[in-house]
């Protein structure tokens, strides 16, 4: 593990993205709250959040942090395509970046285990860092190039 024992805490936040693919049927039975295991967004959510605070055990030499806020939102974009948002917050000797992207994986992944028996062809897309501020390194925003919506 990198030493951050000398480093002062600062607040640190970071948002992160994945994109879950599916067919539009599937998105309007989870949007509806019709799916036969349950509220899916509910589900994602706190499945999301309880893998960012638990970051440190997934991901080798990540520091175990006292996370202060983690949210974590939806937004359908088009027909089939469903976002997952999650933002971070800290106050510690290192950034949240790890626990952004834990929370977006594991919500999609979550979306993914409640709707595969009605669409075993659904997607994770792609998952990436959005933004990050704090620490050393300063802030740094994803290019709009580099993503269809941020």
């Amino acid at each position: 593990m990198v030493d951050v024992g000398d480093k002062v805490p600062t607040v640190r936040e970071a948002k992160a993205r994945a994109l879950v693919r599916m067919q539009p049927a599937t998105m309007d039975t989870i949007v509806a709250g019709k799916m036969g295991k349950g509220d899916v967004l509910a589900v994602a959510r706190i499945a999301g959040i309880m893998a960012a605070k638990r970051t440190s055990e997934f991901i080798p030499l990540c520091h175990p942090l006292p996370i202060d806020v983690i949210e974590i939102d939806f937004e359908p974009l088009a027909p089939g395509e469903l976002e997952v948002r999650t933002y971070v917050k800290v106050t510690a000797k290192t950034g949240v970046e790890m626990e952004a992207l834990v929370a977006a994986a594991i919500a999609a992944l979550a979306i993914y285990d409640m709707c595969k028996a009605v669409d075993r062809e659904m997607e994770i897309a792609s998952l990436y860092l959005v933004e990050k501020k704090g620490g050393r390194s300063g802030t740094f925003r994803r290019s709009q190039t580099h993503s269809r919506k941020l």
